[in-house]
């Protein structure tokens, strides 16, 4: 196992405790829809795992990149899909813990405080910066790093703006150490990622799937917009 780099090293507590968290809000369905006995160890195995996924993890700007909190977030569902496969649970049963239990750990965080980050990322101000991001992204400096584009809504779109991914830091590792089976269920994150802040994301296509980019568009959900249009 290699050496896990300082960035991630100094978000190592925080992450361990999420992937706690996401065990404990996955309890009852490693038990009932899974058929896992021997939780314990289950655990034990997922947090072994996930110590060598930190190991694993590239970097790719640390707090200069905006994608460095992706891999933060949700890398640690490559060790939970990884023990589970391990285990004999089935892809899309991996897929429906592995999304239901990300949903729930994301509603444990204030309504309010959810609503104000999701307010935030469609501001103008942030869609300043992701425009900045995705041009400094197509230099590709980190080679395990996303490169992306923004996109401006063309007339009749009713999106407000969207990103094309065309490279992904999680199809490179997935490619990397073996984990293209259980790579789709990231991708299934984004969708709770997002409605639990109040955006809608449409998407139709991705890398993962074989599409030569992934087509994220963003739009505020109906009582978002309510809300913000009202005096």
């Amino acid at each position: 196992m290699g050496e896990i780099h300082p960035f991630y090293q100094a978000h190592r507590g925080a992450m361990e405790a999420a992937m706690r968290q996401r065990l404990d809000l996955a309890e009852t369905m490693l038990r009932e829809r899974a058929h896992l006995a021997d939780l314990d160890k289950v655990r034990q195995d997922v947090m072994d795992e996930f110590e060598i996924v930190l190991s694993q993890m590239p970097y790719v700007g640390g707090a200069a990149s905006r994608m460095s909190d992706f891999f933060v977030r949700l890398m640690g569902f490559m060790a939970i899909g990884r023990v589970l496969r391990r285990h004999g649970v089935a892809l899309p049963i991996i897929g429906d813990i592995e999304r239901e239990s990300y949903k729930a750990q994301l509603l444990t965080v204030p309504k309010a405080e959810r609503l104000a980050s999701g307010r935030q990322f469609m501001s103008r101000e942030n869609q300043s910066l992701l425009r900045e991001q995705a041009a400094k992204s197509l230099a590709n400096e980190y080679p395990e790093d996303f490169v992306y584009d923004f996109v401006e809504p063309g007339p009749g779109d009713s999106f407000e703006f969207g990103i094309d991914y065309k490279a992904c830091g999680f199809c490179k590792f997935a490619a990397r150490h073996g984990d293209k089976e259980i790579l789709p269920h990231i991708c299934g994150l984004d969708f709770e990622a997002y409605a639990t802040r109040g955006i809608r994301l449409e998407r139709t296509q991705t890398l993962a799937g074989g599409a030569n980019h992934c087509n994220f568009r963003f739009s505020r959900l109906p009582s978002e917009q309510d809300e913000a249009g009202a005096p």
